[in-house]
Order: structure tokens, then sequence, then C-alpha cells
């Protein structure tokens, strides 16, 4: 089973200091076809105006990974991150994912680090295996040469390849393709596999897709990732 879901398919908010595009259900979008992905619940394409974004708010039992592609973004929590003395210094930039694991509570405010210019970034939410953790905050630079025409294991269960920790079976990949560069990534038979190109162009398991667009794909045996045009894009490997 494959199917495309287009950028335009996505839903729409403009905020005016936030503009967002929602892969899935959330806020004032609803769609009934599309309220996740096996454990994969969220997916925000954000463009935060310089000095503004999201006040202090709460959140618990998801799995949050923020990845940034421009700009900086500003992040403090209830358990010291971003704080004065605090374990991290809480600003991501690109080439940086974050894993914030809301669990039994927490909160926190995240906001564009620069008084200028713009901070684009994905938000991601990924359902845990099971409920009420311990909150836990990682946060992890990946560089540009490690994912060029390559996936990079960013996200795991297990923390494998030094990639974030997350409390789900999943894995995240990130990779970068340009011309020839050309990666697979094997799949099981009882796997899901969500695919969403960040932006440029690729081709994915012969599917043409640009910015925005996204592959679902079940009971395939492969993903292939070929004909980049400065494409960069995120894979999910997911339990049904």
């Amino acid at each position: 089973m494959r199917e495309v879901i287009k950028s335009s398919d996505r839903g729409y908010a403009d905020h005016g200091w936030l503009k967002s595009f929602h892969s899935f259900s959330f806020a004032d979008y609803y769609n009934p076809r599309r309220m996740g992905f096996g454990p994969l619940r969220v997916i925000n394409e954000d463009r935060i105006a310089g000095g503004t974004g999201f006040g202090t708010h709460g959140h618990r039992d998801m799995e949050i990974i923020s990845y940034v592609l421009s700009g900086e973004l500003a992040h403090q929590d209830s358990m010291g991150n971003g704080k004065p003395g605090g374990a991290n210094a809480g600003v991501i930039r690109p080439g940086d994912v974050q894993r914030m694991s809301a669990g039994t509570g927490v909160m926190h405010s995240e906001f564009n680090h620069s008084k200028d210019g713009e901070t684009h970034f994905l938000q991601i939410w990924l359902m845990p295996d099971r409920q009420g953790v311990t909150p836990g905050y990682e946060q992890k630079h990946f560089a540009e040469a490690d994912k060029r025409g390559r996936l990079r294991l960013v996200a795991s269960p297990d923390g494998a390849q030094d990639s974030v920790s997350i409390h789900q079976d999943a894995r995240l990949y990130a990779g970068l393709f340009n011309g020839d560069e050309r990666a697979e990534l094997p799949l099981a038979p009882d796997r899901l596999a969500y695919v969403h190109v960040v932006r440029g162009r690729l081709s994915v398991n012969g599917e043409a897709l640009g910015a925005g667009d996204a592959l679902q794909l079940a009971k395939e045996a492969a993903i292939t990732l070929e004909a980049g045009e400065d494409a960069e894009v995120l894979v999910f490997d997911l339990p049904v």
C-alpha cells in the first residue's frame, strides 16, 4: 500500500506571527482521514516571525521532536532547560534535533531566538509506547556531511548510532540528496513507513515528490530515494 499526500492537501493556519502547515489534524484543522499514521501524530511545518513564539504551555504523554531548517529556536521548560544554570542551553539551530518526552507533564515555551529573521522548523509528535514516563530532554547536532547521500539515524528507541532516544519503537532518519546520490532503507513486512520531503525534489519508490509532499507506505520491502534536486528528507520507520 502506498499513498502520496501532496503539500497542497495539508491544513494551513496563518496567525500573523506564525504560519503553519499541518500534515495531520491539528488545532482548527480537522481531517478524519488524516489523524496520524501509526504512532506518528503530528508534523507541523512552522515559520515563526522574529521576536515571537509560543508562550509557556503544557504537554503530557507525547514524544516531541523539533527539527530546525533555518533560523534559531529558543526553548525553555520546567525541567530547567534553556534557563541559566540549566542542563541544556535550549537554542536549536539547523542540523540540531531536539527531543522532549512530556511524560507525566512538562511546561515549556518556544521562541524565535532572533529579533529579525524568521525561524523555520518542523514540530513532530509521536505517541509514546507507554504513559507516565519521567519527562526528559535531549539535543544533538547531526552534521550535513553525515546526511549527504545517505540516511542518518537521528531518533530511535535505544539511542543507536548516537541518535536521540524516544519512548516508541520508531526510527527517524534524515538525508540530503542531489543528482545521482541514492539510498535504500529495507523495511520489515510488519512495519509502516512515512517519507516527508522537507525541501527540494526527490523520487521515492518511483513517486516524484516535492517540498511538503509525503508518501505513506505499508507492506513494502524497502524505501528507495533517488533523483534528488537539492532535497532534504525525513523517513519514519514505524510500528503498525
